[in-house]
């Protein structure tokens, strides 16, 4: 039987699944936003550097970018607790695919309004911050939403390294109660409630975008 025990031992484990999410997603946000500035500078190596960066972390699996952080930073001199590794992979994971999904919003903007603030004397950076990122993050909402879904998903990966999230969590009452079939099953329509939301949030902004654009 799955008792109260096991209830709050899966919902300790999915208090951890959120705050990974948080962690990594915030985390995202602050290293995505200068992936995607550096992305678009006029400074040749350092959009190379930042494409490069893009390009390690949306062309290999994010369960082996777990394996290389949590195996990698110790022969560094680093020993981060399991989540610290996890919160680690999850922010570099998120920083380049935010970053790559903002790129496209800001080069998304029509040039002719950059060209406008030129002509008006605005320096760089009031351009950025006036002109282009605000269209540009009402450009990329719906994405950005689509990959916080995924990367909910993702910290399940966490578990492979040990880490007691709620897929691990899962795994553990399932062999405490022969109970797979039920256990998993409350494991993932836990993920459905979270994820179910986000996904309608983020095809509503798309439709509204759309609709914009469209007039």
């Amino acid at each position: 039987m799955i008792g109260p025990q096991e209830l709050a031992f899966l919902g300790r484990g999915l208090m951890w699944t959120l705050a990974l999410t948080a962690i990594g997603f915030t985390g995202g946000i602050v290293f995505g936003f200068l992936v995607a500035l550096a992305r678009v500078s006029r400074i040749r190596w350092l959009s190379a550097l930042a494409a490069g960066w893009i390009a390690i972390f949306q062309g290999t699996p994010l369960l082996m970018q777990l394996f290389v952080v949590y195996f990698g930073l110790p022969l560094l001199g680093f020993s981060p607790p399991a989540w610290g590794a996890v919160a680690v992979a999850l922010t570099a994971h998120a920083s380049a695919f935010l970053g790559e999904i903002w790129r496209g919003a800001i080069q998304a903007v029509p040039r002719g309004q950059a060209e406008a603030a030129h002509a008006l004397g605005l320096g760089y950076g009031s351009l950025m911050r006036d002109v282009i990122l605000p269209q540009a993050l009402r450009l990329s909402l719906p994405a950005t939403i689509g990959f916080l879904v995924q990367l909910l998903k993702g910290t399940s990966l966490a578990a492979i390294v040990g880490f007691i999230e709620l897929t691990r969590a899962g795994q553990i009452v399932s062999n405490q109660t022969f109970r797979p079939l039920l256990v998993f099953g409350i494991v993932g329509l836990v993920y459905f409630a979270l994820c179910w939301p986000l996904s309608l949030w983020g095809r509503r902004m798309e439709r509204r975008l759309a609709a914009a654009t469209a007039r």
